[in-house]
């Protein structure tokens, strides 16, 4: 966070500076969505992955007519801030021999990513 973010959250007290910060990292973690995940999810479509609209608090493999890998349907997993930062972080020691080819190394960039997900997730 810059200095002129410290102040202006300084001068705006703690509810809207949080406010600010949740609004500016929802907005990182669509960014993040739109160039990293986009290419095999939307949020409200299936398309190579899952649609993932909804999968904060979702059970994992859930999907009705989308086609999981065994390990992912028989995981018992359920969508939450430390499952899906697991999982973006490296879906193979979460759940080996799943589909996901895909990981995200930056735990600032998965929290973005998580938020995001949650909060079009009505969480």
């Amino acid at each position: 966070m810059s200095t002129r973010n410290f102040a202006l959250a300084a001068g705006l007290g703690i509810g809207i500076a949080a406010a600010l910060l949740n609004a500016q990292a929802q907005k990182n973690g669509e960014e993040i969505f739109a160039s990293r995940c986009a290419g095999c999810h939307a949020l409200d479509r299936d398309k190579e992955g899952p649609r993932l609209g909804g999968v904060y608090g979702r059970a994992a493999g859930s999907v009705e007519g989308f086609e999981y890998s065994k390990a992912l349907k028989n995981s018992k997993l359920v969508w939450n801030n430390e499952t899906l930062d697991q999982w973006l972080a490296g879906p193979d020691k979460l759940v080996p021999n799943n589909d996901m080819g895909f990981q995200v190394d930056n735990s600032q960039e998965r929290q973005a990513l998580i938020l995001f997900l949650k909060q079009n997730s009505g969480k």
